[in-house]
């Protein structure tokens, strides 16, 4: 059953005054933490794990405290090992993450949780944060600044003769998809169709063969 909270344990009330306060970074991501619309928005997606997960079964781990864990994750920009390991050995980040004396979840929890947690809402979390900062007069929201990153990714660099080649080939595929259509609507249509995929990806690769060659004909 998905819970709100974990009770603050007697123990840990004890300990209390001899734990150092929170950082002012953290304090005022706390405060933020606090609103009631981004737990709501949270708990939404967290619910959705199974049809009665705010109902029935044993308690599982408190929204409140994998938002925390996955905010310092972010704030630190640790792993899900890491953040673990982090907020197990600090009595200051048990505080904030609201475990207490309690057992700390651990990475795979953790993950599993995240997991569940849509683009949509975390589109809307990042507009609730942006409002309350506005209202706190934080940020007068009069200017946006953007950072667009290039990420390295699995695919062959590309060159005229493969551009070209992939020209024909999707050419060649949207002409055999209108003549299915046409067929399907009883359309007269043109049988004579000559494919050159094949041909453009073999002109194609003997163009990249021969500029990798360091022949005078390159």
């Amino acid at each position: 059953m998905l819970r709100d909270h974990y009770p603050v344990d007697k123990l840990f009330e004890e300990v209390l005054g001899y734990i150092p306060d929170l950082s002012p970074e953290l304090k005022k991501v706390d405060s933020y933490l606090e609103d009631e619309k981004l737990y709501r928005l949270i708990k939404q997606d967290l619910s959705q794990r199974r049809p009665k997960t705010t109902q029935t079964g044993r308690n599982s781990t408190p929204v409140e405290v994998i938002l925390r864990m996955l905010v310092v994750k972010r704030l630190y920009g640790t792993s899900y090992e890491e953040t673990e390991r982090q907020v197990s050995d600090s009595l200051r980040l048990r505080q904030f993450c609201r475990v207490y004396l309690n057992a700390v979840p651990d990475d795979t929890t953790l993950i599993r949780w995240a997991n569940l947690i849509q683009p949509k809402t975390l589109e809307k979390f990042n507009q609730r944060i942006v409002q309350l900062a506005i209202e706190r007069k934080v940020t007068g929201g009069r200017k946006m600044r953007t950072d667009g990153t290039v990420v390295e990714s699995n695919i062959r660099p590309p060159s005229d003769g493969r551009l070209l080649a992939d020209s024909v080939r999707v050419l060649a595929r949207s002409v055999a998809c209108g003549q299915t259509i046409l067929k399907a609507a009883k359309r007269k249509v043109q049988d004579e169709f000559e494919d050159f995929t094949q041909t453009a990806k073999g002109l194609a690769r003997q163009i990249g063969e021969t500029l990798r060659s360091q022949k005078e004909a390159a």
